[in-house]
């Protein structure tokens, strides 16, 4: 189902799947999910750290504003955005939603921007459902809810939703926003 017919050579490929942040709790997961699946998946990293096996790794280094994004993109048609600066106990930065806007909206910006040039046809970008608010009564949070972001890093996730938008209205890229609420399980770390 992954493979697909090289237009140019007529050769049966793999459809290629960038991830970012692999080797975080959420990302080892997509990224055996897709393996299992067919798909041939990169994986962007900061530094190198283990990935599931068969998940090929390429380094980027941090993600800001200046990222260079044209080798990890390389044969890619999908991305799933999935590194950010989240869950920051202590904040210790000077000015926490600078920080955050770095990474979250500077960086996943020029990501973005990239994969428009490149020709991606779908950018997955996981947001966080605190761009909705803190809490909700009566019922639960709904896409048709207004955004409420109460914190720097809620804040941080909604204007990179608001700058990827842009980018989908003026390219022919695919953007799918998913905004989960925050995630456990087997392997995740600590947060308190």
């Amino acid at each position: 189902m992954s493979d697909y017919v090289d237009e140019k050579d007529g050769v049966s490929k793999k459809k290629g799947v960038l991830v970012t942040g692999p080797d975080g709790f959420v990302g080892r997961v997509v990224c055996k999910e897709l393996l299992e699946r067919g798909y041939a998946v990169r994986g962007a990293q900061w530094d190198a750290a283990p990935l599931p096996l068969g998940c090929e790794s390429v380094i980027v280094g941090s993600i800001e504003s200046s990222t260079d994004w044209k080798i990890a993109l390389k044969d890619v048609e999908i991305v799933i955005h999935l590194a950010a600066r989240v869950h920051v106990m202590n904040d210790t930065a000077e000015n926490p939603l600078s920080a955050f806007r770095k990474v979250n909206v500077d960086g996943s910006k020029r990501l973005a921007e990239y994969a428009a040039d490149a020709g991606i046809k779908h950018f997955v970008f996981v947001s966080s459902v605190k761009v909705n608010g803190e809490s909700t009564t009566n019922k639960a949070f709904s896409e048709t809810d207004l955004p409420n972001p109460e914190n720097p890093y809620a804040v941080s996730k909604y204007e990179a939703e608001q700058l990827l938008r842009e980018i989908e209205a003026n390219s022919s890229m695919c953007v799918t926003i998913l905004r989960p609420p925050l995630l456990y399980g087997p392997g995740v770390k600590r947060t308190s």
